[in-house]
């Protein structure tokens, strides 16, 4: 006999049954922490270094590495982020037309080559030919759709995210290797070790 299911009888951690729950596709269920920040993800870690930029936080770790530090145990931690786009121009109709052609000129050189491979004949023309199919196809497909989009994106962008600090963060147990190390190195201005 089942017992009818309420809002008010639902599942809690600690409740009969809750150590027979069916795995699902990220493994076993299983109660949250009690700290409130979830499980462990592995070894605890300790931060060596606080850097402006990614490039001064990559050389921490490409110097640690040219000393045999175990850099698989490091992690390079971006906080802050920003998503950043730039915007790279205006996008009409006829430019969109024209990124089309040269998408469809790769894809239309890709399949002539293909064919080209099993061609008896003149080869080169069946690499021609699809090229500038390809090319056509592209451009009408590019107009097509950025005609559908009615004017509401008419610009091209580039995206990206960026941090305003960097954390250079290694296993807890490798610490005191690591400082050794980065106290013999020179840092760039605005970095700062630990």
């Amino acid at each position: 006999m089942t017992t009818p299911s309420t809002p008010s009888a639902a599942w809690r951690p600690g409740m009969p049954g809750s150590d027979n729950l069916p795995s699902g596709p990220g493994g076993r269920p299983a109660a949250p922490s009690t700290d409130g920040h979830g499980p462990q993800t592995g070894p605890p870690t300790v931060t060596i270094g606080s850097f402006p930029d990614y490039p001064s936080a990559q050389s921490v770790v490409d110097y640690l590495a040219d000393n045999r530090f175990p850099v698989e145990r490091t992690s390079i931690i971006g906080t802050d982020l920003t998503l950043v786009e730039t915007i790279m121009g205006r996008m009409t109709t006829g430019r969109a037309a024209l990124v089309g052609a040269g998408t469809g000129a790769w894809f239309g050189l890709f399949i002539g080559l293909l064919f080209g491979i099993f061609t008896a004949g003149n080869w080169v023309a069946v690499i021609v030919i699809g090229l500038v199919v390809g090319a056509i196809w592209g451009a009408v497909f590019g107009a097509v759709v950025h005609a559908m989009t009615g004017g509401r994106r008419d610009f091209t962008s580039s995206s990206s995210l960026r941090a305003s600090h960097y954390a250079v963060t290694v296993e807890a147990d490798l610490a005191d290797q690591a400082r050794q190390l980065l106290g013999r190195m020179h840092f760039p201005s605005g970095a700062t070790a630990r």
